[in-house]
């Protein structure tokens, strides 16, 4: 698996973060900085931690799966990805984004909400303990510092522009999974490599 690869698990997995973020931005008459740099920390900070206990709980259960761990990624891609679609699609029926303005950053919320957003990113975890000799450390690195700038960028985007871009962005996420998924299946049953 390519760096590029890892890099666009970590822009997909981060859509729900920034999606999230989105909220919180729309919430501020001025961007608080010292709450965007927080809301950033503990989204990248999760994110990067499901990885890495999907990745040890998918090499402790490796030995049993190893004959279908290409079916159980693209399963696994697949329903993450199409669950962040169906999600999608439901948030242009329903605005959900806070309306008070400048509420106290909650930590006990947040860290819910960076649980809640991360959970997806056990599943690729586990992906990713199929992999021999996978550098784990490194990809949790680039989907955490990922989810952070985008969480970043979410907060920005939110008290720019609205909430407008977030059902957009757990579309986008979504179809980034389950491509990622198809990638997968096609280079383990078909030898099929797509060069990236």
């Amino acid at each position: 698996m390519t760096v590029f690869d890892i890099f666009l698990f970590g822009v997909g997995l981060s859509m729900d973060a920034f999606a999230v973020a989105i909220c919180k931005g729309l919430a501020m008459k001025k961007v608080n900085k010292k709450q965007c740099f927080l809301i950033a920390l503990f989204f990248g900070g999760f994110q990067a931690l499901m990885p890495l206990l999907g990745f040890i709980l998918g090499n402790t259960f490796a030995k049993m799966i190893v004959a279908y761990d290409h079916w159980v990624a693209f399963i696994l891609l697949l329903y993450v990805g199409g669950k962040m679609i169906v999600e999608a699609i439901g948030e242009w029926k329903d605005k959900d984004c806070a309306t008070e303005m400048d509420p106290p950053l909650d930590l006990k919320e947040l860290t819910l909400l960076a649980i809640a957003t991360s959970i997806d990113a056990l599943a690729c975890g586990i992906t990713f303990s199929f992999y021999d000799g996978f550098n784990i450390i490194r990809a949790i690195a680039i989907i955490g510092a990922t989810t952070f700038a985008i969480s970043t960028g979410g907060v920005y985007v939110g008290n720019i522009f609205g909430s407008k871009f977030k059902a957009k962005a757990q579309l986008v996420g979504g179809g980034i999974l389950i491509f990622l998924g198809v990638k997968i299946l096609l280079e383990h049953t078909m030898g099929i490599t797509l060069g990236f």
